[in-house]
């Protein structure tokens, strides 16, 4: 297949030039090659890896991580058991933050629960518990 326009490379990898773009300037994709004419020529490949950086951020990983897991595609020396942590570590870590967002959660619904919704913002539960320093609203364990 021919080498590829920016905005060809973009539609078929469901994102838009200036995406293409940005992660050219965080290193994900390599700057490619000009034509003669100063537009950038792109192979056929980057729309794979393009897809790759869209699946990855939609299971949580973040653009340095992504950065992570291209290096270890292409390094002869890592295995797949050094993926499969990489993967658990996130695991991990989103397990921690619903774990959070479960307590934030619990928080919000007693207060909720303990605004009957009438009366003037001047005697809100809710607002009253934000404004109290003698309240923890929400404690992350080891941040109380």
């Amino acid at each position: 297949m021919p080498a590829m326009t920016i905005g060809q490379v973009a539609r078929q990898a469901g994102v838009g030039v200036e995406t293409v773009r940005f992660y050219e300037r965080q290193g994900l994709l390599a700057e490619p090659p000009r034509r003669a004419s100063g537009y950038r020529q792109y192979a056929p490949e980057v729309v794979a890896r393009l897809r790759f950086i869209k699946r990855a951020q939609e299971l949580g990983f973040a653009l340095k991580e992504i950065g992570e897991l291209l290096s270890l595609r292409v390094d002869p020396d890592m295995t797949c058991g050094e993926v499969k942590q990489r993967a658990e570590a996130k695991m991990a870590a989103m397990d921690a933050k619903l774990r959070d967002l479960q307590r934030m959660r619990a928080a919000l619904a007693q207060l909720v629960a303990a605004c009957n919704g009438s009366g003037p913002t001047s005697h809100c539960p809710i607002l009253d518990a934000l404004e109290s320093q003698e309240t923890t609203v929400y404690a992350r364990p080891g941040l109380a």
